[in-house]
């Protein structure tokens, strides 16, 4: 080592050492935090998520071949890959509801269908633009039984489709269904055209 990066590394060491200490202190917050604030129980403790966690303890998807999923696993992609969506989703989403929550009365489930269909319209939005991720961490390669079924998940490859574009109102209390495509194009919520 030259002397002069020796002489650097001993004047200015200390300094290194804090500013390494001191990232690695904000990488394990910024996981930590992440993490914390993806749990049910802190999506519940605002009074409007009760009403759809308690739909989702009625839906078919919990308790299926013995998963109890939790808000997270729909509506927060997981793993490393991920970590920049799930950050952004509570960075944006997070803080919009919040001050919702404080403008709003969600006093009892009334007020809060007032705004259901614009929720779900924003839920539905993040899957189509994640791809679905969050499906298909559990759903990783379905294969339905019929034609129907079969030609419609070939849309997934040929339309640039995905879960979401056909897959609504499965969890939750029903809410008109929403033109995701044109949705994005339009930048508004559109809804779907009766068949």
């Amino acid at each position: 080592m030259p002397g002069g990066m020796r002489r650097h590394l001993r004047e200015r060491g200390g300094a290194l050492l804090a500013g390494a200490a001191c990232a690695v202190l904000a990488i394990a917050a910024v996981i930590g935090g992440e993490a914390a604030l993806s749990t049910t129980q802190f999506c519940v403790s605002c009074h409007s998520m009760s009403y759809p966690a308690k739909e989702l303890k009625k839906s078919s998807h919990y308790g299926a071949l013995g998963a109890n999923p939790g808000c997270k696993d729909c509506h927060i992609p997981q793993g490393l890959e991920n970590f920049h969506l799930a950050v952004a989703t509570h960075v944006i989403d997070g803080a919009r509801e919040l001050v919702l929550e404080f403008r709003n009365d969600y006093s009892d489930i009334k007020k809060f269908n007032a705004r259901r269909a614009g929720m779900a319209h924003d839920a539905r939005m993040n899957l189509k633009r994640w791809d679905s991720v969050t499906c298909r961490s559990c759903h990783r390669d379905p294969q339905p039984p019929g034609a129907d079924a079969k030609a419609a998940h070939d849309k997934m490859r040929t339309n640039k489709a995905t879960c979401i574009d056909c897959h609504q109102n499965l969890v939750h209390k029903e809410v008109p269904e929403t033109d995701l495509d044109a949705s994005l194009a339009q930048g508004k919520r559109v809804l779907k055209k009766e068949d």
